[in-house]
This record gives C-alpha cells, sequence and structure tokens, in this order.
C-alpha cells in the first residue's frame, strides 16, 4: 500500500466537497436571480458558470477540450459570483421576494 497517496486521496475528496458545495450554492443564487432578478439573463450566466464547480463537468470539460480549470480560476469565478450576487445583485432583497411568493 501506497502511504503517499493517503494524504492526496484526502485532500482531494475535500476540494471535492467545498467545490461541490460552493457549485450548489452558486446554481442557487443562479436560479433565485433568473427568476426573482430583474435580469434573467445575468442568472443564467451564473448558473452557467456554477457548473465549473461541478467534478463531472470539469473532468468532462478536460476530457473534450483538454484543458483544465485550475483552482485560481475557480476561486476568481467564486469571488465574482458572490460580489455580484451580494454587493450588487441585492441576493438579499431577491430572496424575500422569492419568500413571499410561496
Amino acid at each position: 500500500m501506497n502511504t503517499k497517496s493517503q494524504p492526496m486521496t484526502n485532500k482531494s475528496n475535500v476540494g471535492n466537497l467545498i467545490s461541490w458545495l460552493f457549485g450548489f450554492i452558486a446554481f442557487a443564487i443562479g436560479v433565485i436571480n433568473t427568476f426573482w432578478g430583474n435580469d434573467p439573463g445575468f442568472g443564467i450566466f451564473i448558473v452557467l458558470l456554477s457548473f465549473v464547480f461541478f467534478p463531472p463537468f470539469t473532468a468532462i470539460f478536460k476530457e473534450k477540450i483538454g484543458l483544465s480549470i485550475s483552482g485560481i480560476i475557480k476561486s476568481l469565478i467564486a469571488i465574482f459570483i458572490l460580489w455580484a450576487s451580494l454587493g450588487v445583485g441585492e441576493l438579499f432583497d431577491k430572496i424575500d421576494l422569492m419568500l413571499a411568493d410561496f
């Protein structure tokens, strides 16, 4: 048994978990912006960006295109999504609108 691969596997699992988690958060932000925002195109754009965080999508992207999306690029996209939705996009007001519809 190779003991060197064990820490890499744990690091990879934590990275995948964080990636899945932020992917779902970004997807939800995109859906909220699509249906309860004033710019559905922006919401669809955020939904499309959210796929960058899902490991199966990144594997397919790497297989088909041959390029890997680095952690730095993913971090920059995450910062953009958070900044655009929380700062400029007034996400909490849109969540209030969504909850009022239910």
